[in-house]
């Protein structure tokens, strides 16, 4: 990103809606495994990598992607059922709507960015 996107709150948005993507990836992995016998659902800790990547200054290191993978657990301790699954369906869709909550928050924070240049570029 350069130039008149390069702003705080332009990295914000971008790094937020990156994070979000990989969750409702593995949100949807959990769905997909809810009925496979031994499957132990998986999470990703969100505020903590959007942190590091927030935090990252303007080096090489920023350019390079955190890696998500880190970040993301395995929950071994939450029992489940008989077969060994612990994925909880209503768990899940409620991370989802979390989600769904922090993206329109990021688009929302995407436009009043938007709008600050239109703003700006109208009154030159």
């Amino acid at each position: 990103m350069s130039g008149l996107f390069n702003t705080a709150a332009f990295r914000v948005v971008e790094q937020g809606i990156s994070v979000m993507a990989e969750s409702n990836r593995i949100i949807g992995q959990n769905i997909a495994n809810s009925d496979t016998p031994g499957y132990k659902a998986k999470y990703l800790y969100f505020e903590g990598i959007l942190r590091d990547k927030i935090n990252m200054r303007e080096t090489e290191r920023f350019r390079k992607e955190l890696h998500i993978g880190t970040a993301m657990y395995t929950d071994e301790k939450t029992k489940g059922q008989p077969d060994g699954n612990n994925v909880c369906n209503d768990t899940q869709q409620a991370l989802f709507a979390k989600n769904k909550i922090r993206y329109d928050a990021l688009i929302n924070q995407l436009n009043a960015e938007f709008e600050l240049l239109r703003t700006a570029m109208r009154r030159n």
